[in-house]
């Protein structure tokens, strides 16, 4: 038996794996760890491999809701190894915590690219007594998985929808990519698509409070079929940019997506987020104007938020930051890549 059959083995005995887990986030904390890459090149490895042969893991939040979900991505395995053990949010902290804020004065949130219920299944829950969240997953596996998480959690305003958003509701979608990276493009077979303004209309929907969009580089394309909704409602958005999708190269300012979005009314912040299970819990949502964002670097994405209401942001919880990159990471420059006051 080789190593990586070995911790396939011992992966299995539950109490084992969270044992191991536990030693590999005590090894992560070493000072001399703690700003590398360890998680990426030593112990997330190792995670992998204890979860080869598990077929599914649950997980509770620090609120109490509770997540099941495939062991089989990145968000996987940062939730496996999150400190504290129960965290208050599944991925992307101050993203959730930015949903959860504006979700305060909404009753209606879409969510496009729903996976198993990272954003949505919280978002749901804030939402619980007053609206609903309408979450949409093409993919047949993560629809079924929110649906079991919508049950588990006893929310029933969270309403799964196994179908794509797009610019119109005759096309259907393809993936390319496999699970939390697959991204969609049009095709005359695959997964029916629906408009956020058809969705709108056919289910009733007053207003439009909020729009999550994670979609892999379709982000325009879904709002392009908004038009209605972006126009009447001014709902905020939260948006995935991918420099593998986007073109940046003139500024975010010069980008389609950001264009289209002015065009509504629109103002732009990049949202300062580690893309991984963190815990800044007390700290300010960090949000970078768009025209002073710090992008050079290998290929990588954040989020933005567009909103009508500028003003919100000069209150609590958040913090315009100029001039430094929206991609907190541990091991780059801490000037750049780390939340203002330090790690």
């Amino acid at each position: 038996m080789n190593a990586e059959e070995a911790l396939k083995t011992l992966g299995r005995d539950a109490a084992a794996r969270a044992a191991m887990i536990a030693a590999l986030r005590d090894y992560e904390r070493r000072p001399e760890q703690r700003l590398t890459t360890v998680r990426d090149d030593v112990t997330g490895p190792i995670v992998d491999a204890l979860h080869a042969g598990v077929d599914l893991v649950r997980k509770e939040l620090s609120n109490g809701l509770v997540l099941e979900f495939p062991y089989r991505s990145k968000i996987a395995r940062d939730f496996v190894m999150a400190a504290p053990e129960r965290p208050d949010h599944v991925w992307e902290p101050q993203t959730t915590r930015l949903l959860l804020h504006l979700a305060a004065g909404v009753e209606h949130a879409i969510v496009g690219g729903a996976y198993f219920g990272d954003q949505a299944v919280p978002l749901a829950h804030a939402l619980r007594g007053r609206g609903a969240c309408h979450a949409f997953e093409p993919d047949a596996g993560q629809a079924a998985m929110l649906r079991r998480n919508a049950g588990l959690n006893g929310l029933d305003n969270l309403r799964v929808h196994s179908l794509g958003l797009w610019r119109d509701a005759e096309t259907r979608l393809a993936f390319v990519g496999s699970d939390a990276l697959a991204a969609t493009v049009a095709s005359r077979d695959g997964v029916p698509t629906t408009t956020i303004d058809l969705y709108a209309r056919e289910a009733g929907i007053g207003r439009v409070g909020l729009i999550m969009l994670d979609l892999e580089g379709a982000e325009l394309a879904v709002l392009e079929g908004a038009k209605r909704v972006l126009a009447e409602d001014g709902p905020h958005v939260v948006f995935e940019v991918h420099r593998a999708y986007v073109d940046w190269s003139d500024g975010l300012e010069a980008t389609a997506v950001v264009r289209y979005l002015a065009g509504y009314g629109y103002t732009f912040f990049a949202v300062r987020d580690f893309q991984s299970n963190v815990d800044l819990a007390g700290r300010p949502i960090e949000l970078v104007p768009i025209a002073t964002a710090w992008l050079d670097g290998p290929p990588h994405g954040f989020n933005i938020l567009a909103t009508r209401e500028p003003s919100i942001v000069d209150a609590e919880p958040f913090r315009i930051v100029p001039n430094v990159s929206p991609k907190l990471l541990f091991h780059r420059d801490p000037a750049l890549h780390h939340p203002t006051g330090g790690l």
